[in-house]
């Protein structure tokens, strides 16, 4: 009888610890878990599949996710967002920027596709720890948009995730927008109804909207921004919103000051409920003339519109 108990309890020790190793190499698989993102067939939606993760390095792992990302599958279920006509010249990643740079032949791609592919790759390679930010270059030249505007620096949120319609869905959206006074030293807030392109993340749309100017609907509003700056970039982290422009943002306009122009954008995007300050940045610089802090809302310079 004692020889049969100790006969089972060895069983059972050998089974717990099967048990146990199982539980441990399943936690192990859970923790290499990586998530790619894919184009659909149709191009119009990026499709999510996890991929175990073999690599150990940081700088294998950056490779394993391109390689994933440039490999379609056998049975064409999706396509590989790298692996759609255009070849990949090069990388560079340095603290925490990771630049990509593509053949001539992306510029042949379609603006949806072309959108669907930035977000799958940007989507899944910002999910390394080493990442943070990626730009697409096109043989060393910047990405604009179909408006001209530049491409710079992306991550994950500036790409919306609605069930795949984010290209062709468009939102009426209120926002406060802040305005010059006619003599270009206060500020005067405004509210605009408005279509927009859920594809476009809503701080890049206040900043559009503000350097379009006043609609002419409201007398005694004047333009904030001089009408010819460029948007480089507009991405918000931590609660602040970096504004990137190029420099035509510094020649003021009807004797706007600087501060006027300023918080004319600080004020406007702190309206929005994941913006807590606003750091602007020329050309991804802050030129001595503005502050080297991100700012938050100042409504000592606002005034109201005399009737």
């Amino acid at each position: 009888m004692k020889t049969m108990k100790r006969i089972i309890g060895k069983l059972l020790a050998c089974i717990c610890l099967l048990i146990l190793a199982a539980c441990g190499q399943e936690d192990e698989e859970t923790e290499n878990l990586f998530q790619v993102y894919y184009v659909s067939n149709s191009e119009t939606k990026v499709e999510m599949h996890a991929h175990a993760m073999e690599a150990v390095t940081e700088e294998e792992k950056l490779e394993e996710a391109f390689r994933c990302l440039g490999t379609s599958p056998e049975k064409l279920e999706y396509k590989a967002p790298l692996d759609m006509g255009f070849e990949v010249l090069g990388k560079k990643l340095e603290e925490g920027n990771l630049s990509i740079d593509v053949s001539a032949a992306y510029n042949d791609l379609p603006v949806m596709t072309e959108v669907l592919v930035r977000a799958a790759v940007v989507r899944t390679l910002t999910q390394l720890p080493d990442v943070n930010l990626v730009m697409i270059t096109v043989e060393g030249n910047q990405l604009t948009d179909k408006k001209g505007n530049v491409i710079s620096w992306m991550n994950a949120d500036q790409f919306i995730d609605n069930d795949g319609n984010e290209i062709n869905t468009y939102d009426l959206a209120k926002i406060k927008l802040y305005f010059a006074t006619e003599d270009g030293t206060n500020l005067i807030a405004a509210y605009r109804e408005k279509h927009y392109s859920t594809n476009t993340p809503m701080e890049r749309f206040v900043v559009e909207e503000l350097i379009a100017g006043p609609s002419g609907q409201v007398e005694g509003l004047y333009p904030s921004i001089n009408p010819s700056t460029k948007i480089v970039n507009v991405m918000t982290k931590d609660g602040v919103c970096y504004v990137n422009l190029d420099e035509n943002f510094m020649s003021v306009v009807n004797n706007v000051s600087t501060d006027v122009s300023v918080y004319s954008i600080v004020n406007s995007l702190v309206e929005l409920s994941n913006i807590n300050k606003v750091q602007i940045l020329i050309n991804g610089e802050v030129p001595s003339s503005l502050s080297s802090a991100a700012l938050e809302r100042n409504l000592d310079i606002v005034t109201t519109l005399e009737n």
